[in-house]
């Protein structure tokens, strides 16, 4: 970084599509590193499933800190929104460049109104993390993959053919993604209801 002077740092915590953080002491010396030459852009779109602290509480002290959320990882992908958090000088710059109607006035009131219901997401949130560990323990025990730890809604997993087994699961009604070209040899399951994730060990079985 100091050889090469970036003029924007991008970093994922929770990562697509490992979903693991980065430590937060490390990206913050990435973030004071940088403060003469970068601006770090932190994407924590998964934030809101992760241990890790956000980098949100930094912003008035580092110039240089622009932190990405999004609402479409708490249930409300059709809404389409996401925002930036930075200071004044960067929303200046940003707002710029920004198109007149980049988010329509009707996803912009809902999302307003969502976010003052903070019990009801942190619910909705907890029972996405602890589906998402009760399913960890389970894939665990499945013979024929290897299994990795998230801090996201997702788990990737590796299997010997995951073509194979991605087309046999879906044939039988069950979706994941393919990381064929990102992550080769391995699939990517979203975090479901409970009956959702039943499904999904039970067919997965299966087709192993």
């Amino acid at each position: 970084m100091k050889k090469r002077k970036p003029k924007l740092i991008f970093l994922s915590s929770p990562n697509n599509p490992t979903g693991n953080c980065f430590s937060f002491e490390k990206i913050l010396r990435i973030i004071n590193a940088a403060s003469r030459t970068s601006v770090v852009i932190i994407d924590e779109a998964y934030h809101a499933f992760a241990e890790e602290k956000s980098f949100v509480s930094l912003i008035t002290r580092h110039d240089n800190l622009v932190v990405l959320k999004t609402l479409s990882k708490i249930g409300l992908a059709g809404l389409r929104v996401g925002f930036m958090i930075a200071g004044k000088d960067i929303r200046e710059e940003v707002n710029k460049v920004r198109l007149p109607f980049n988010l329509n006035s009707l996803s912009q009131m809902i999302a307003v109104e969502v976010l003052k219901k903070k019990k009801i997401l942190q619910s909705h949130i907890q029972t996405i993390k602890t589906e998402r560990k009760h399913l960890l323990k389970e894939m665990r025990k499945i013979k024929g993959i290897d299994v990795y730890p998230s801090e996201a809604n997702f788990i990737l997993f590796r299997t010997r053919n995951p073509d194979s087994v991605y087309k046999n699961l879906l044939q039988k009604g069950v979706l994941v993604r393919n990381m064929k070209g990102v992550v080769d040899g391995c699939l990517r399951v979203t975090v479901g209801a409970q009956g959702e994730n039943r499904t999904f060990l039970r067919v997965l079985k299966n087709v192993l």
